[in-house]
């Protein structure tokens, strides 16, 4: 299994993914980025992990395409260490970028079999992230996925939404598809208690969790915020921010512009499964502020499972895939609408009965 873009310990997919084959019976290995302080080789529940440093050129679109060159090149040697201390029949390619699964062509042509694990929509992650994008960098991506749905022997996806997408894009026979829905392990929802001081900090607990890219709302979330405060005059709230990712300094950054700071807090990620647990316990509310784009409206945010599976109450942006999974879990909101957003939030702040 290969994974360009998160490390194996912080890829609930890929992890969940690595241990099913496992547990059936199948020799798995993960080539991924590198942790801080974790060696570039482990097993970790019977998964062997292979780990090249990690190598970011910066946050433009150029900056990413140097940084996918080296991964491309990384994963190349590591991919051949692999094959000869492990062995292996298929490659399971998890975009993005859709580069990856060019780099396994040669084992395509000796015989080695390839699933493309289709996570992003990259074109789409491309545009949302870059509105000012560059046509030409779009073709190219297009391209690269339409090469990726072609080479592979069959197709995961993670919606109904993206099968679609590779069935008229993609032009992927439905027999070569496989709908694998994210969503959180069940196991590991064990701790039902809250913590006790995140607890004290305020009468109202609004929680969002998950990786923090340009794409995934935070400034939507700081805005709505300052509006919740300002605008609505609610100071009875305490905001928590869990997660880590590449737009996490100028979140932090149009926090403090917006005089936001006694109202939020940034955990960053949280590796203790029960200390995470225990803070989405204790959340009166969580938020999935996504805004509507081509991107957004066709994922799956696992966050929003997880929301669902501690029994929280959901405010979210109206998203095709959101409303999908969640249903009457979670209120909607039309137009990216800020101001409404920050409207329902007050609503299930002063409805005790409605949370519920």
């Amino acid at each position: 299994m290969i994974v360009e873009n998160c490390t194996f310990r912080r890829d609930p997919r890929v992890r969940r993914e690595a241990k099913a084959l496992h547990s059936a019976g199948h020799q798995v290995s993960v080539v991924c980025p590198q942790e801080k302080q974790r060696p570039w080789y482990e097993r970790i529940d019977g998964v062997a992990v292979y780990r090249f440093p990690h190598f970011q050129a910066g946050i433009s679109a150029w900056g990413y395409f140097l940084e996918y060159i080296y991964a491309n090149l990384a994963i190349a040697v590591l991919s051949l260490v692999v094959l000869v201390r492990e062995k292996f029949d298929v490659i399971h390619v998890a975009n993005a970028p859709d580069t990856l699964v060019l780099t396994m062509i040669p084992y395509k042509a000796v015989g080695k079999r390839i699933i493309y694990d289709q996570h992003d929509l990259c074109p789409e992650l491309y545009r949302t992230r870059f509105p000012r994008f560059n046509s030409r960098l779009l073709r190219l991506l297009l391209w690269l996925e339409r090469q990726s749905y072609a080479l592979a022997d069959h197709v995961i996806v993670t919606n109904e939404s993206y099968k679609q997408t590779a069935i008229t894009r993609g032009q992927i026979a439905e027999s070569k598809i496989t709908v694998v829905r994210n969503g959180p392990d069940l196991e590991s929802l064990s701790v039902q208690d809250v913590d006790a001081e995140l607890r004290s900090r305020s009468k109202n607990i609004i929680v969002y969790t998950g990786v923090i890219g340009f794409q995934d709302g935070l400034d939507c979330l700081c805005r709505i915020l300052h509006r919740l405060r300002y605008d609505l005059g609610r100071n009875d709230f305490l905001c928590v921010v869990i997660g880590d990712g590449d737009a996490l300094p100028r979140v932090k950054a149009l926090a403090r512009e917006l005089w936001l700071g006694e109202n939020v807090l940034f955990t960053g990620w949280i590796d203790d499964s029960e200390r995470y647990l225990r803070y989405i316990n204790t959340a009166d509310i969580c938020v999935s502020p996504e805004p509507l784009s081509d991107y957004n409206d066709r994922s799956t945010f696992v966050k929003v499972m997880e929301y669902m599976a501690a029994g929280k109450p959901i405010v979210g942006f109206e998203l095709a895939e959101t409303r999908a999974s969640a249903q009457h879990s979670a209120l909607y909101v039309s137009d990216n609408d800020e101001k409404e957003f920050a409207v329902q939030v007050v609503r299930l702040m002063d409805d005790p009965v409605l949370r519920s």
